[in-house]
């Protein structure tokens, strides 16, 4: 309604709060960042190191860890420079396996660590549950939510799958689906990931609310989902994503 507009006749109790939503059947949540962060970049290195039969004292593996991370590290921030080589690996790294592995081994190996095999290392922690940290209300939030009734996707761009992780942590049993860009083959923020989880979990998008910590994740409101962003925290600290139960509690 444009702001000069006049309110519809209503009477005079009618609510002016604005248009209610239907109530939250589904929650989609992101992955990384939302659900759990990847570990401390140190102990990645001194870890894919170790795999390589190699060995660092914290100091050089802090510096070397700083060097990665900057290159480009699945699961960290983007890249300073993704180099022309690499730059159609990465624009794909979400839909293939093989681009997601290419583009971070790639990035990895621009960095002369001086430990033969270590880009590949560090890309296989990235695979395993012991390179994730859930977050402290990840097992909380979710269980709460199965007991209320309400359904959960989890929905990421990613090139790989995260499945085994759940199983690991236990957390299978609290996920009804796992929505992932290169098995589906969007990418959020397009609506059709959105649409896809709401569909499979047997709910109507104006029932769903998404979860997650990027701008992209917020691209679930042109899908007509609900959104709710969320900072990225560190590893083990909570992020806040206990309000959710506070926020579907609400009138």
């Amino acid at each position: 309604m444009p702001d000069h507009a006049e309110p519809t006749s209503a009477g005079p109790d009618a609510d002016d709060r604005g248009p209610s939503r239907r109530p939250v059947k589904a929650v989609l949540f992101d992955f990384h960042g939302t659900l759990a962060q990847v570990e401390e970049p140190s102990q990645w290195v001194l870890a894919a190191a170790a795999a390589c039969g190699g060995r660092l004292d914290r100091a050089r593996a802090t510096a070397l860890a700083d060097r990665l991370v900057t290159a480009g590290r699945a699961g960290g921030p983007l890249p300073a420079r993704v180099p022309p080589h690499l730059a159609e690996l990465w624009a794909d790294r979400d839909l293939y396996e093989h681009a997601h592995r290419g583009a971070y081994t790639g990035l990895a190996g621009l960095v002369d660590a001086g430990i033969d095999g270590l880009a590949e290392a560090l890309y296989e922690r990235v695979l395993v549950p012991a390179g994730w940290v859930p977050y402290p209300d990840t097992r909380p939030t979710l269980a709460a939510l199965r007991a209320a009734g309400v359904r959960v996707a989890v929905v990421s761009n990613v090139g790989f799958d995260i499945r085994p992780i759940f199983d690991a942590w236990g957390l299978a049993e609290l996920v009804d689906a796992h929505v992932l860009s290169y098995e589906v083959g969007r990418c959020k923020p397009d609506p059709a990931i959105f649409w896809r989880a709401c569909g499979l979990l047997g709910v109507d998008p104006e029932e769903a609310l998404m979860v997650g910590d990027t701008p992209a994740d917020a691209g679930a409101v042109a899908a007509g989902c609900a959104a709710l962003i969320l900072p990225a925290a560190d590893p083990g600290r909570p992020n806040g994503l206990g309000s959710i139960l506070d926020l579907l509690r609400s009138p």
